[in-house]
């Protein structure tokens, strides 16, 4: 049984503002039916799963879990391949797949941090941008000590205690954030809807990153 499919179902509702009954109703099937579509009690046929992808405007991998984008575009980990092509605006050769990542994580993070803005919660932009910084500065480390060739006198942290240190901060990080998290003021919520609406071309990075994330996490 897809384990996504009844979470999503009900997302899709709620985010219509539909009650249970209301949406069974427009779907053709009996509230109790839906009811076990909704908390995985049953599989639904492929008429349904078509029917309720149409009613409510995504896509069938979307209502299925397998994209986190509603139109179902997702870049996936197949397409991060290890071919090699030319960066211009670099001017060097590097791997398909370090491009790509590149574009995933630059336009994942213009919405991530315009959302952030949106929140009018500054103790969350606090953290949140603590914690992308604390990020972009380990990754930092990973490829300058790369090889071993490059003088770590740069630092101040030595690199035996990098790891521990970074894993700390990134942990505090997230309990702030937590705690920050019901202090926002935002005017709307966010949705999938309105996420691809107001950054359509950002939204397709942040599912993908969001649906190959995710995938990883799965497997441990």
């Amino acid at each position: 049984m897809n384990k996504d499919f009844p979470r999503i179902l009900k997302l899709l509702r709620k985010e219509r503002g539909l009650r249970q009954k209301e949406a069974a109703d427009k779907l053709g099937v009996a509230q109790a039916l839906l009811s076990h579509y909704e908390n995985g009690k049953r599989e639904c046929g492929l008429d349904f799963l078509v029917q309720a992808a149409d009613f409510y405007n995504v896509s069938v991998d979307y209502i299925l879990g397998r994209s986190s984008s509603r139109s179902g575009v997702v870049v996936t980990e197949n397409e991060l391949d290890e071919s090699t092509a030319y960066d211009a605006a670099s001017e060097n050769i590097a791997s398909t797949s370090t491009l790509l990542r590149k574009k995933l994580v630059t336009n994942a993070a213009e919405v991530v941090f315009s959302l952030l803005i949106k929140t009018k919660n500054q103790k969350l932009a606090k953290s949140v941008g603590n914690y992308m910084l604390t990020a972009v500065y380990r990754a930092f480390r990973m490829v300058y000590s790369a090889g071993g060739e490059n003088d770590e006198n740069l630092f101040s942290i030595p690199r035996e205690s990098l790891s521990g240190i970074t894993v700390a901060e990134l942990s505090l990080e997230d309990v702030a954030s937590k705690s920050a998290e019901k202090e926002g003021t935002a005017d709307e919520k966010i949705t999938n809807s309105r996420i691809e609406h107001d950054y359509p071309k950002q939204s397709a990075a942040l599912f993908s990153v969001i649906t190959n994330v995710e995938k990883e996490l799965k497997k441990l």
